[in-house]
């Protein structure tokens, strides 16, 4: 083939004709409508999808064969009849009238051909392969996976607009954040990390994106909440990229809604990656189902470190309580449990750095389990799970039946957990 001119078209609001109502014809209707062209199809008969495009109004279907001048206006046409005789007549029009063509029938006889295309935000990367579009797509796809992970450069190089991204980073492991969280650290110019958010992933960054420490430990806090608002919203409003790289998931227990509404507020543009929650992740990475039939139905989570804590309404609740940031006051937390009602031979384990490899559970009882931190000096951060499922933790790793988890349950007793256990993870 002669060497092809690459072009990106604004089609917005512009004409574009698909003439054929089959499968193909479909594709090519739903690609130039996410272009936000205006399409007409000209076919006698449509296929199931490109029927329903047409009831929803999202094309305007001329319900008969193709007739010279249904082109008329065209910025772009797409013929795919199936019928040589009926495409060669399109592509003569369309020739006649100075229209770009591209023919599914004839790659050879178009004037215009459609690549692969692989999209991540605003950028567009179109593959074309010398005609051959299986080798296209398979190049596409490889490029796409590289867009999603963030692996290729995708940094703005011109200014532009400010934009804040909330990106929940997971629960430790860097290789646990979302592939649109990956994405959004490779656009950022400028990223605002927790203490506990997936650190080893700023290694990846660009030397010249900066990093603005923002950690909060137990009563030591590099910056204020309102201190991290405004900065998310003064780096915006100056042009950069911005990403508030969170552990977690930036809506559990992690301030988000403060700070997207802080962006909202100030008109910033904002949007948030959710992430894998600690508080199910870090029991999960531990064999510690938070939920489990005929043992566990439903799951509380609380802040621990909170001093408003119901304490008698979280003791008679049924299932799984998993507590966050609650290390620290152990020992109170499951005497107040305790002493509200809950049964002190609940199973508790204790999870600490989880999904790294220093991931190390520690497995009691609500009377014991604090005696056994202690003893074996668990350290933040820290998950706690309190429940009859963390007693399957032992039966899930090969050493022990869940059946007898399931009877105790079922009989109203609390099943016998493992002594303290360090779980190695590489």
């Amino acid at each position: 083939m002669t060497t092809r001119h690459p072009l990106l078209l604004d089609l917005a609001g512009r004409r574009v004709v698909v003439v054929g109502g089959g499968p193909v014809a479909a594709r090519r209707t739903r690609g130039v409508l996410a272009d936000g062209a205006d399409v007409h199809v000209v076919a006698p008969a449509l296929c199931e999808d490109l029927a329903d495009l047409a009831a929803a109004g999202a094309v305007t279907w001329h319900a008969r064969e193709y007739a010279p001048g249904d082109l008329a206006d065209a910025w772009l046409v797409h013929t795919a009849t199936g019928e040589r005789r009926t495409d060669d007549a399109v592509a003569a029009e369309a020739e006649a009238a100075r229209t770009w063509c591209v023919r599914a029938d004839d790659a050879a006889a178009s004037t215009a051909w459609t690549p692969a295309v692989a999209r991540a935000g605003d950028v567009t990367v179109a593959v074309g392969a010398g005609g051959d579009p299986r080798r296209a797509v398979a190049l596409r796809s490889a490029l796409q996976v590289q867009l999603d992970t963030g692996a290729l450069p995708l940094r703005r190089r011109r200014p532009g607009a400010g934009h804040v991204t909330l990106v929940g980073g997971g629960p430790g492991d860097p290789g646990l954040i979302t592939t649109r969280g990956r994405r959004a650290l490779a656009e950022a110019d400028v990223v605002v990390v927790d203490r506990l958010a997936p650190r080893a992933l700023l290694d990846e960054l660009e030397p010249d994106v900066e990093v603005v420490e923002a950690g909060k430990a137990p009563h030591a806090h590099t910056l204020t909440q309102s201190e991290i608002n405004v900065l998310l919203v003064e780096r915006a409003r100056a042009g950069q990229r911005v990403v508030r790289l969170k552990g977690g998931d930036p809506f559990v227990l992690g301030r988000g809604g403060e700070e997207l509404a802080a962006c909202r507020a100030a008109g910033v543009a904002v949007e948030v990656v959710p992430g894998v929650t600690s508080a199910i992740a870090v029991p999960g990475a531990a064999d510690i189902p938070v939920t489990h039939r005929d043992v566990a139905r439903q799951v509380t989570i609380v802040s621990a470190h909170d001093a408003d804590t119901d304490w008698q309404t979280l003791a008679r609740l049924r299932g799984t309580l998993v507590l966050l940031m609650g290390v620290g006051r152990l020992a109170e937390h499951m005497s107040r449990l305790a002493s509200h009602g809950l049964d002190p031979a609940t199973p508790v384990a204790v999870v600490e750095d989880g999904t790294l490899p220093t991931q190390r559970t520690t497995l009691g009882t609500l009377a014991d389990i604090a005696a056994r931190a202690q003893e074996v000096g668990v350290r933040n951060p820290a998950v706690v799970v309190v429940g009859a499922v963390a007693s399957l933790a032992a039966a899930l790793q090969g050493e022990g039946d869940t059946t007898a988890v399931v009877a105790a349950r079922s009989a109203g007793q609390a099943a016998a957990p493992g002594a303290a256990r360090v779980t190695s993870r590489s």
